[in-house]
């Protein structure tokens, strides 16, 4: 029987390019649509949904706790959504995992856009998000593995950094989508913004998701899962007997560069949220900055970001993933103060100025490399499960994080130099786990099963 078009190789290198750069726009198209329908419930955990679904008349900082510790909730569903979908990519493709994973985020973010409020409802209002929150949490726990992978797997060798920097790429479209339509929407009268205008930017995410759906129906099977599944198929069915499961693979072939890309993805991850978040918490709260201007800074930031992951992601290639992602462990290690100690003082322009240089270049410079040396570090075998819980186990602990900040601002009547400690102290992680990992920039992408020598 003939391959069919949709998993059949292709025949020449204009046709590898075009594939390539096709699965690139819909990693890209496709986690924008995921991390806007992410963003707009962190932004909205930070502004409104302590009112809405956990008012407090007395102290309106309680609701905003409560609204960030749903906003937790999705953090730990995501590395069951990791395990799960790590394990069908990995067993069985990339395509129908991230289709799959793009309707849970798209659906659960729809509907949150139709809830009754606690006003409205009561005790259901608060429960019902809790439970779309965890809807959220497990789509996008399998989300960005396999949107990575689909990237670097298809990646010409020399440009896997580049490529892979395009997922990283719809992170931050995603973010400009969502802080730029809520820094709309903050304009409105407050009665306005609370009954109807919450509302808008879930919604709209219908749009969204039916581009990303179309886009990605269009995606093939990488070359590098093909080749595995080839490999596997010409082996004895007493081998394949044998064969374990890929996180059980994972755990006993791989468990050194599981754990340093924990390590590193856990330091970007505490430091991108102080700026994502936290910042415009402590802004909104404890200073004179409206929060339209931290919206906006948050926007700009992105939108320079969308040339940063590019550009880290392409220095990468020539001087390699570790050196890229030390830059930017040292950027956030030096600003964790300053950010906050600027936003303190009520300078607007320098509020900007911060955000642009935390944002674009320290988060620039760790977000865009990940997929590439994350991808590197696993066999094509475990690669799906491999880099998805690299990434979303430390996510438990980072999903707490605007929770405990929160709190800690509570605690400290708005002083942040806690928070600014342990971001500068969860960069550093990030650093030595850096300079332990090995240089991957020329590993093998066909490997099966087996842990590179540069990673042992």
């Amino acid at each position: 029987m003939a391959e069919s078009s949709s998993t059949a190789p292709p025949a020449t290198e204009r046709e590898r390019t075009k594939l390539a750069q096709r699965a690139a726009v819909a990693s890209l198209v496709g986690t924008a649509v995921e991390w806007y329908d992410y963003f707009i419930f962190g932004t909205a955990s930070a502004l409104l949904f302590g009112k809405l679904f956990f008012p407090n008349a007395e102290d309106p900082i309680i609701g905003t706790l409560s609204a960030f510790a749903v906003f937790g909730v999705g953090f730990v569903a995501r590395p069951v959504g990791g395990i799960v979908f790590g394990h069908f990519g990995d067993k069985f493709g990339r395509k129908a995992a991230l289709i799959t994973t793009l309707m849970l985020m798209g659906i659960s973010t729809f509907l949150i856009g139709l809830l009754p409020t606690t006003k409205d409802i009561g005790i259901w209002a608060p429960t019902l998000l809790v439970v779309l929150r965890l809807v959220q949490g497990f789509g996008v726990g399998g989300e960005w593995g396999g949107a990575s992978l689909v990237a670097v797997e298809y990646a010409p060798e020399n440009k896997r950094g580049a490529y892979g920097s395009f997922p990283q790429i719809g992170n931050a479209v995603g973010l400009v989508f969502s802080t730029s339509i809520f820094a709309l929407v903050s304009l409105l009268p407050d009665n306005a913004l609370l009954s109807w205008g919450w509302r808008v930017p879930f919604l709209l995410s219908a749009v969204l998701i039916a581009v990303g759906l179309f886009i990605r129906f269009q995606l093939t099977e990488t070359p590098a899962f093909q080749a595995a599944q080839e490999r596997l198929e010409k082996q004895s069915a007493d081998a394949r007997a044998k064969e374990k499961m890929p996180i059980a693979e994972l755990f006993r072939n791989f468990k050194r560069p599981l754990l340093l890309a924990m390590g590193m993805r856990f330091g970007e991850a505490v430091f991108g949220y102080i700026i994502l978040t936290i910042g415009l918490t402590f802004a909104t709260n404890y200073t004179e900055i409206p929060r339209t201007d931290v919206l906006i800074a948050g926007t700009i930031a992105a939108a320079l970001a969308i040339y940063t992951y590019y550009y880290f992601g392409k220095l990468s290639d020539r001087i390699g993933r570790r050196a890229v992602f030390i830059i930017g462990s040292v950027v956030g290690t030096v600003v964790a103060f300053p950010f906050f100690w600027i936003l303190d003082s009520d300078s607007i322009l320098l509020m900007y100025v911060i955000y642009a240089v935390a944002y674009a270049i320290g988060v620039g410079a760790l977000y865009g490399v990940e997929p590439a040396f994350f991808a590197e570090l696993f066999g094509t075998k475990v690669r799906y499960t491999g880099i998805s819980l690299a990434a979303q186990i430390p996510s438990i602990l980072i999903g707490l994080w605007p929770l405990a900040s929160t709190a800690l601002l509570a605690a400290t009547d708005g002083d942040p130099w806690p928070i600014a400690l342990i971001t500068a102290i969860a960069t550093l992680i990030g650093l030595a786990c850096a300079f332990m990992a090995p240089e991957t920039n020329k590993a093998d992408m066909t490997r099966i099963g087996e842990e590179s020598e540069e990673a042992r």
